[in-house]
C-alpha cells in the first residue's frame, strides 16, 4: 500500500506524496495527472487541494530531500513556503532532525522546528530565498525599467503603486485600502496577467496587502496556476520584504511581522545583509488525512480505493483561528 497526507500551512492545502516509499516512482506525467485528478475539488479527494508536495531523495549536502511543487494545472512551481513547512515536519519527523535543508527546484533552504503557535499546532521556521529584483528574473517587460519597486503602474490600476520580487517565485505587490483589498479589483488583475498578457509573459502572483499595525498585514494573494488560495507563503514573504523596504515607518527589518491571511497567521522575519534579503517564513504544518491505497493505483490514477483517516489535528488549528478572529485585529 501507497500512503498520502492531506496537509495545510495556513489552510493553503496539499497532499504530500514521498516517492522513496514507492516500489516504483512515478514519472513526471504520471505525477501531473495524478495532481490534476486528486487536486480538483469535485472529481479527487477530500474537496480538492491547491497542489501536490512530491518528496524525493537529494544528494545535496545538509539536505533530508527535495521538494518538488505541483500546482492544480499541472504547472511547476519553483518554490511553495506553506509546503515546505508541511514538508519540513513530514521530514524532521521521518528522520528525528529538527534543523537541516530541503531540495528545492532553485536553491536547498534552511528549515527548523519552532515553538507551537498553539496547542496542537506544529509550527515550522523556513527559509524564503534567494531574493531578486530584476526583470530577467521575473521575468516582466514594457514597466518602464529594469525594476518595479513601489511605483505607479496606470495599466494596473490608477491609483496604486506595485512592486515585483522574485522569491524565487515572481510577485507582484500593491499595499490597498481595505475597501480595494475587498474588491474585485485583485482577481481581475490576476486573472489578466495570468493569460497571455504584455508584461508578464509568464504569469505573475498578485497580493494585495492591507497595513493593520506596525510590523502587521493583511496580504491576500491570487496565485499563478491556482488562482485564490487562503494564503501564499512565498506572497507573504516577499510582501513583508516590500512592506520594510516601501513603509520604513511601519515595519522594520529583524523583527517579527505577523501577517494576517484568509486562513489564518504567519510570522515573518526579513533579513538584510547589505542589501541582500532574505525572509524567514513561521506558520504551522499541519496533517489533515491520511490515505492509504494500492500503489498500482498511483500509477493509472485510480483514486476509487483510497482509504481515508481523519488525524484530528485540524480542530487544534482551528480553535487557533478561532482565538485570532476573537482578538481585536
Amino acid at each position: 500500500m501507497a500512503q498520502l497526507l492531506k496537509v495545510h500551512g495556513s489552510q493553503n492545502q496539499f497532499f504530500i506524496l514521498d516517492q522513496t516509499e514507492l516500489k516504483t516512482k512515478l514519472s513526471q506525467a504520471e505525477l501531473v495527472a495524478l495532481t490534476k485528478q486528486i487536486t480538483d475539488p469535485t472529481k479527487g479527494l477530500l474537496d480538492g487541494a491547491d497542489g501536490v508536495l512530491v518528496i524525493d531523495h537529494t544528494d545535496h549536502a545538509d539536505a533530508l530531500g527535495s521538494m518538488q511543487v505541483i500546482n492544480t494545472d499541472g504547472s511547476i512551481a519553483s518554490m511553495c513556503g506553506n509546503g515546505l513547512r508541511t514538508v519540513s515536519r513530514y521530514l524532521a519527523d521521518k528522520y528525528h532532525q529538527d534543523a537541516f535543508k530541503v531540495e528545492t527546484m532553485d536553491s536547498d533552504l534552511a528549515v527548523h522546528r519552532e515553538t507551537s503557535l498553539a496547542p496542537g499546532v506544529p509550527t515550522f521556521s523556513v527559509e524564503i530565498s534567494p531574493v531578486t529584483f530584476n526583470k530577467e528574473s521575473l521575468p516582466f517587460k514594457n514597466l518602464g525599467g529594469d525594476t518595479l519597486v513601489d511605483r505607479k503602474v496606470p495599466a494596473f490600476a490608477k491609483d496604486l503603486t506595485f512592486t515585483a520580487i522574485a522569491v524565487p517565485n515572481p510577485h507582484l505587490i500593491s499595499f490597498v485600502s481595505e475597501d480595494v483589498l475587498h474588491s474585485d479589483l485583485l482577481g481581475r488583475l490576476g486573472r489578466s496577467l495570468n493569460q497571455p498578457n504584455n508584461y508578464f509573459p509568464d504569469g505573475v502572483n498578485v497580493s494585495f496587502a492591507q497595513i493593520l499595525d506596525h510590523n502587521q498585514l493583511f496580504v491576500r494573494t491570487y496565485e499563478r496556476g491556482v488562482g485564490f488560495t487562503n494564503a501564499c507563503g512565498t506572497g507573504m514573504s516577499a510582501t513583508s520584504l516590500a512592506f520594510c523596504l516601501n513603509h520604513p515607518n511601519e515595519a522594520d527589518f529583524e523583527e517579527t511581522i505577523a501577517v494576517y491571511n484568509p486562513g489564518g497567521m504567519v510570522k515573518t522575519r526579513v533579513h538584510d545583509d547589505d542589501g541582500s534579503y532574505h525572509i524567514d517564513l513561521i506558520g504551522n504544518a499541519t496533517f489533515t488525512h491520511q490515505i492509504d491505497l494500492p500503489e498500482a493505483d498511483l500509477h493509472v490514477n485510480n483514486l476509487t480505493r483510497a482509504k481515508i483517516s481523519d488525524t484530528g489535528e485540524q480542530i487544534d488549528y482551528l480553535n487557533f483561528v478561532n482565538n485570532l478572529k476573537q482578538q481585536e485585529v
